[in-house]
């Protein structure tokens, strides 16, 4: 199969939307959670979606077909709260591995579904890693600056367990994403790394940051070119930003990271800011009439769809940009 390092080069890859809004659709309640597996467990479960990759499984591979029929490239796993550190919310540490392998799993025997059929269009699967729920730059309490929630050296045995049980699974690229706190990045990075070397493998990476207002700052503080120097020594093949800001807020942002480096460059930004409700407003037209700048001025590799997106926005996005050039990659000198 053709290398994502290849094809980034060649055109602009979709990468699904969101996992959330959809399963939202199935309006699961809490026995839909527990399925049979978990009917005794001793603390609510509503609400932890990652854990339905055990539960409905049938539910988290439709939503995977749903985004490669609509034309997306890359689905990411049901993984983004899968680590002991956000699992520790429902009591269920020892399930992380698991958690991640089959949903890992689940995605990339749809991929290979949707690249068999279409060979011309390999499928990949990005191993979805959160921020998690704690942050290890800044105190939670503001009567105690000097206070961590969580250490690096924490983040670093969570991510790895993860990270193991990504590729375990069959995750072709791992994902990076949501980014608020660069040091929380950095410990997933490396210990990233730290499986690379021990099983001698090369795996792609992609970084991905969330701008949280219009400061253009990440919560941690950084602006959008110091959270890119702050990332830049590891190998990755894409950098970019998701959440937070519709399309429009982070035209900027990506101007910034694209002038400066010689990654890709990745854009996953919600449907519009979210209305008094939470709910996204923006509908998929909208949505691709915002993404055409981006496209329009060469800023991006692989574009797709954050809180709010559906198969609706990603295929609006997928039609939109079959029409334009990825953006140029330079080779390092």
């Amino acid at each position: 199969m053709e290398k994502i390092e290849d094809i980034i080069a060649e055109r602009i890859l979709v990468l699904d939307g969101a996992m959330g809004t959809m399963l939202q659709r199935y309006k699961f309640e809490e026995e839909d959670f527990r399925g049979e597996r978990f009917k005794d467990w001793k603390h609510p479960l509503k609400g932890n979606n990652d854990l339905l990759s055990l539960t409905q499984p049938k539910a988290i591979a439709e939503v995977h077909r749903k985004y490669f029929e609509a034309g997306a490239d890359i689905v990411e796993t049901n993984t983004f709260s899968a680590t002991t550190v956000g699992m520790a919310d429902y009591h269920m540490e020892e399930f992380v591995y698991e958690i991640n392998y089959e949903s890992a799993k689940i995605a990339k025997e749809v991929a290979e579904e949707f690249t068999n059929k279409e060979p011309h269009k390999p499928r990949f699967v990005a191993g979805s890693i959160g921020p998690t729920n704690k942050t290890a730059s800044m105190s939670p309490d503001v009567n105690d600056p000097g206070y961590r929630a969580i250490s690096f050296d924490e983040l670093r045995i969570a991510y790895k367990e993860q990270t193991e049980a990504l590729l375990d699974g069959g995750a072709d690229i791992l994902l990076v994403e949501t980014i608020f706190d660069t040091l929380n990045a950095k410990a997933a990075l490396f210990a990233i790394e730290e499986v690379k070397e021990e099983r001698n493998i090369d795996v792609p990476v992609m970084v991905s940051g969330t701008i949280t207002d219009a400061s253009g700052r990440t919560l941690s503080g950084q602006t959008a070119e110091a959270f890119l120097i702050s990332i830049s020594h590891i190998p990755i093949i894409s950098v970019g930003f998701n959440c937070a800001l519709g399309a429009k807020q982070l035209v900027p942002h990506l101007e910034v990271v694209s002038a400066k480096t010689h990654y890709g460059i990745s854009a996953h930004p919600n449907a519009g800011l979210p209305n008094a409700f939470g709910e996204y407003d923006e509908t998929p037209e909208q949505m691709a009439e915002q993404i055409k700048e981006y496209v329009e001025k060469g800023l991006v590799n692989i574009v797709g769809g954050c809180c709010g997106t559906t198969p609706e926005h990603i295929k609006a996005i997928a039609d939109l940009v079959k029409e334009y050039q990825p953006r140029k990659i330079a080779v390092p000198v």
